[in-house]
């Protein structure tokens, strides 16, 4: 397959270093050659369970999620660099939105091991995601408790004996029933609310841990509900100290919610190719639809609501790898006008296609189900306003 046309100047930015716009073309190259025999088959999204377990395996195997864990631990880079993280889910998420899914939850689901692990658990975890050998997830929401973080009630409990005993629930948890490992966030109420919570890692073969429910969303990826029946799990097994799962939980937040803004921009980019292959192709009134005014306006603020997420994502990224404690007010900002501003691209593209562009196998009504949920996982739009307005306030 050739690769997917986008517009590349971005990367002359001076938010990017050389390595980066390398990385850029090798990625999309790879992406061009090795994700279509993958995704583009008929039984893809029939069985995603399938079709997200051999994503990661190659995406290992390219080297690609390297880029997912530190250096130290088979890793790219001495940490994690968001630029890059952000530069593979734009490029991936053009391809396609499960090869980006698949990317995503190996950096989400250890990220929390990378920040605070100690080093057992992380020799133990991070090698092995970097390969592709164990996929990773991130449970912290669960039915009571999903913007509200402060509100979970899942106990993690000490035994006499030692180490932890682990009850109760989580819910749309991504990689649910496929993971072999979850980052697990519940509550060891050392205070009220979120000065009480602790991270934990369970292993999908834990006694007393099973799946629930399988959940079937709009677009199709492994999700599920997870129950923690009395969960016996060893002190090692506790990542960072107690107490600290809230704070644990926004600074992996802070550094991947940039990367949610970056897989949305490769949606709108994909809908925008997509736009311009049809307008140029389809006859309206005796000449190409891309003559009318109106096609050309839609194209136009396409366009410029692509280069303005491109610019708030990669400024949040930037800020991150220049050495910034928290990027929460930029990151915030990337996610929820990257995320919304797709959701509209991907629309107007959708327009352009007619009754063609509601059909099944068509990629812009692809695009159109699997952009929706980025709006609401990794805090939902409402709340990055939210956290906008909190921080202008406190200045």
């Amino acid at each position: 397959m050739a690769s997917i046309p986008a517009d590349k100047s971005y990367l002359n930015w001076p938010f990017f270093d050389d390595h980066h716009r390398v990385l850029a073309r090798e990625l999309d190259a790879w992406a061009a050659e090795y994700l279509p025999p993958i995704v583009d088959s008929d039984h893809a999204h029939a069985d995603v369970d399938s079709t997200c377990r051999i994503l990661v395996h190659t995406l290992g195997a390219g080297g690609w999620l390297r880029y997912a864990v530190p250096k130290a631990y088979g890793g790219m880079h001495e940490g994690l660099d968001v630029r890059s993280l952000c530069i593979i889910r734009e490029t991936l998420a053009r391809y396609s939105g499960l090869a980006d899914f698949a990317f995503a939850m190996q950096g989400l689901g250890s990220g929390a091991i990378t920040l605070a692990g100690s080093e057992e658990l992380k020799a133990e975890y991070l090698p092995q995601v970097a390969s592709g050998q164990k996929i990773a997830a991130f449970a912290l929401t669960e039915p009571e408790a999903g913007s509200d973080v402060a509100q979970i009630a899942a106990k993690l409990k000490e035994r006499k004996s030692g180490g932890y005993k682990l009850k109760g629930e989580k819910t749309y948890i991504s990689n649910g029933g496929i993971a072999d490992f979850y980052c697990t966030f519940a509550r060891t109420g050392e205070a009220p609310g979120a000065r009480g919570l602790s991270a934990i890692v369970v292993d999908a073969d834990t006694p007393g841990f099973s799946i629930k429910e399988r959940i079937e969303v709009i677009a199709p990826h492994p999700l599920g509900r997870l129950a923690f029946d009395g969960c016996e799990l060893d002190a090692g097994k506790l990542i960072g100290k107690r107490g600290e799962g809230f704070k644990l939980a926004m600074a992996t937040l802070d550094i991947f919610r940039s990367t949610v803004g970056a897989a949305a921009l490769g949606f709108a980019r994909r809908a925008l190719a997509e736009a311009i292959g049809r307008t140029k192709s389809r006859q309206l009134f005796g000449a190409p639809l891309a003559d009318l005014p109106i096609t050309q306006e839609r194209l136009a603020e396409m366009a410029l609501d692509i280069d303005a997420s491109a610019l708030l994502i990669y400024r949040a990224a930037w800020t991150k790898d220049s050495g910034a404690p928290r990027v929460t007010r930029e990151a915030a900002m990337a996610k929820l006008h990257a995320t919304d501003s797709a959701q509209t691209v991907i629309d107007k593209a959708l327009q352009m296609f007619g009754g063609m562009g509601v059909t099944k196998g068509v990629k812009v009504e692809e695009l159109y189900r699997e952009i929706r949920a980025l709006r609401i996982y990794e805090g939902a739009s409402e709340v990055q306003k939210l956290v906008i307005a909190r921080q202008l306030l406190a200045d």
